[in-house]
């Protein structure tokens, strides 16, 4: 039911995610921005480069997230007319998090600027290093032109992107030619470094979502595990098992056929996605001799946008 909020203050809605180079040319300088100003090496450019190359010279994140703040915005618009304007922020490319501030600072089209802002990390769940980052970069631009800004701080358990999780598991594992009980689930997520992960609800709340999903689909505790991918080239211990290794344990049990993968922590079809299972971890099962499936990823799915589009205006409302 749409809300009358005749003559309220405006909300803005500030949709924020990682970011990714525009063209191939914008390579070094996004990898520049992501190292704080520190020009990678030669190799580690070429290394970055190359998986773009092989996704077609840049990744597709952009396109997605524009998909997604329309879709938000849409959701919004249904919910309240006019009474929200949605901008994308990004952490490391244009357009940052505070260019998306200063614009929903400013009067458009004749409406008033926003007295508050929401915050929506096109990631479902918390940790300090990434969704606290978002919403202090957030707060900090916010606070420069004196308004407030509340941050969503994970949205993994909403009820309706679990639900799209289990829908997509059922659909992978019914898409291959293996036995349901010869495949496994692996339930993925960006790994972080272990230092970054004292005390951080990160793993608690993966645990948590990808078991939710697994009931919901119908899986027994033997189908499915967690594995972790992306883990950044330092000197840092990161959480594991990464998904490789365990791609290779499970090819190695002689109970298991198949392997789906379900990247529950990823909302879109990005260079972690599109290049680090899509290529990476399907080469691997299948020169282990393991079938391979990747569950499809939320991107602008109307429901789950329908219901966080609820929690962002109730976050307005509070804000």
């Amino acid at each position: 039911m749409t809300i009358d909020v005749s003559g309220g203050p405006m909300t803005g809605v500030v949709v924020m995610s990682y970011g990714t180079p525009a063209t191939p040319d914008d390579i070094g300088a996004y990898y520049t921005h992501i190292r704080r100003g520190r020009p990678p090496t030669a190799a580690q450019l070429a290394d970055l480069e190359r998986r773009y190359g092989a996704l077609g010279g840049v990744s597709k994140l952009r396109e997605r997230t524009e998909a997604q703040r329309t879709r938000l915005a849409a959701a919004l618009e249904r919910r309240a007319p006019g009474r929200f304007r949605v901008e994308i922020g990004q952490r490391h490319a244009a357009p940052f998090i505070a260019d998306a501030v200063t614009n929903l600072a400013r009067p458009e089209m004749g409406s008033l600027p926003c007295a508050r802002i929401v915050g929506l990390v096109l990631a479902p769940h918390y940790s300090r290093y990434s969704v606290q980052h978002y919403a202090d970069t957030l707060a900090a631009a916010a606070n420069d032109f004196g308004i407030d800004a509340v941050t969503i701080p994970h949205w993994y358990e909403l009820p309706a992107y679990r639900s799209f999780l289990a829908r997509a598991v059922v659909d992978a594992r019914a898409a291959l030619d293996v036995a349901p009980d010869a495949t496994r689930v692996l339930f993925t997520a960006h790994s972080l470094p272990e230092r970054l992960l004292v005390d951080d609800p990160y793993p608690d709340q993966l645990a948590e979502g990808a078991a939710g999903v697994a009931a919901e689909a119908g899986l027994d505790e033997r189908d499915w595990s967690i594995a972790w991918q992306s883990a950044g080239a330092t000197d840092d211990v990161w959480r594991g098992p990464d998904v490789l290794a365990v791609i290779g344990e499970l090819a190695a049990d002689p109970a298991v056929d198949g392997v789906v993968v379900c990247p529950h922590g990823f909302t879109s079809d990005h260079l972690e996605v599109a290049y680090d299972l899509d290529i990476e971890a399907r080469r691997a099962a299948e020169d282990a001799g393991l079938a391979f499936a990747r569950t499809r990823v939320v991107d602008d799915d109307p429901t789950v946008f329908d219901a966080l589009a609820e929690w962002v205006q109730l976050a307005g409302e509070t804000a």
